[in-house]
């Protein structure tokens, strides 16, 4: 079954979309049916895909086009809307991470397709790795002992270009619309959603507890180096420290620590790291399931859908944590200092932070309690 797609959202990351709508043409599984942007791609940007039709106007095109599958992949404000729009004739989606900006939203995005009778995969793109299940199995089995909790961390190079690249980046929020952009909630976010998938606490009600810690070394309104540990309904706590004012880009990761040893995801690369007790270490690359694709066998009834909506509740807690916390403090510029380079996008490192995002992943500690002096205690929010 070749299914037509509508892309929303093809520039920045939505070429990644279609580039992948390319290849499962190549399977006979889908068709780009059409491209909503605000401005057209030209024939460059649409090399091997002849003239689809192209519109602002996202209703409009579904109708045209008669899509059974939209791509979703523009601003987080924009989502629950355009979400609704697809949903409400009968065309399934696949939606860009973070789903919603706050719960509330994501709520009425949750409730409004499930009454369309439409189906929503979330793009986590890393819940598709068949790591996951291998290393929920390893926990289970008692293989690293009692899982004691579990820690991630992100450390990415971003310059100022990057939170100048749209009207929402570096945003919490336009006028009374919230935006809520920042390392916890979008770029770093696949960091936060399988963290919390390694520990089986992905739904709404899986979570007891938030503690957030939002910084900012540039000038934007968001936080570009933050942490945050949630604590589960089963009492398993689980850290997320990341920044995007690294000295380098490093993997992001996630360690689960168990009573017997541990295990490392580098969750960009399905690659899984086993050290425990009484035997050597044990390193394995799994494979992926491309979360369109999925989507598209789920709704020809050969599998499972991996990322529905209820899947991420527990990281829209974290969203709505990171909303309603106070906004994100400035750094004093003692903390960071300017990195050398194109000074028409210049970007800034927060001293020793790569070292402070590790140090948290492995302790399970807020940046405060890891003694950091640009992180004091009060700046803890558990909103």
């Amino acid at each position: 079954m070749t299914l037509p797609v509508v892309l929303a959202g093809a520039r920045g990351h939505g070429r990644s979309h279609l580039h992948n709508v390319r290849r499962l043409e190549q399977l006979g599984l889908a068709r780009l049916a059409g491209i909503c942007e605000l401005r057209p791609l030209d024939a460059e940007e649409l090399e091997g895909f002849g003239r689809p039709p192209q519109s602002a106007d996202f209703g409009a095109l579904l109708d045209a086009t008669g899509a059974r599958v939209a791509i979703i992949c523009t601003p987080i404000h924009t989502h629950t809307d355009l979400a609704l729009t697809a949903a409400a004739r009968g065309v399934h989606l696949l939606l860009e991470k973070p789903p919603a900006p706050s719960f509330a939203q994501f709520e009425r995005l949750t409730e409004g397709v499930r009454a369309a009778g439409a189906v929503c995969q979330v793009g986590f793109q890393s819940l598709g790795s068949h790591a996951l299940p291998a290393i929920r199995a390893l926990i289970a089995e008692g293989a690293i002992g009692d899982l004691r909790g579990v820690g991630a961390a992100g450390g990415w190079v971003r310059d100022s270009a990057y939170f100048a690249r749209a009207p929402w980046s570096g945003r919490r929020r336009i006028g009374a619309v919230d935006v809520v952009d920042g390392a916890l909630t979008n770029p770093l976010a696949h960091a936060v959603a399988t963290a919390l998938a390694v520990v089986g606490g992905s739904r709404a009600g899986d979570v007891a507890g938030i503690e957030t810690e939002l910084f900012r070394a540039h000038d934007i309104e968001s936080d570009d180096t933050s942490c945050v540990r949630i604590t589960t309904a089963g009492g398993v706590p689980v850290t997320v420290a990341a920044t995007l004012c690294a000295e380098r880009t490093a993997e992001p990761y996630v360690v689960a620590h168990g009573a017997l040893g541990r295990i490392t995801f580098w969750y960009r690369q399905d690659r899984v790291l086993v050290q425990r007790s009484g035997h050597g270490p044990r390193e394995e690359v799994h494979g992926r399931t491309d979360l369109l694709e999925n989507l598209i066998r789920h709704l020809s009834g050969h599998s499972p859908l991996l990322v529905p909506p209820e899947l991420t509740g527990a990281f829209m807690r974290v969203v709505e944590a990171v909303r309603l916390a106070p906004d994100p403090v400035a750094l004093p510029e003692s903390a960071w200092r300017a990195a050398p380079g194109d000074a028409q996008a210049p970007r800034r490192i927060v001293s020793g932070v790569d070292d402070v995002v590790a140090a948290s992943a492995e302790t399970l500690t807020l940046f405060s309690e890891l003694g950091v002096p640009w992180a004091p205690a009060t700046e803890v929010s558990t909103p």
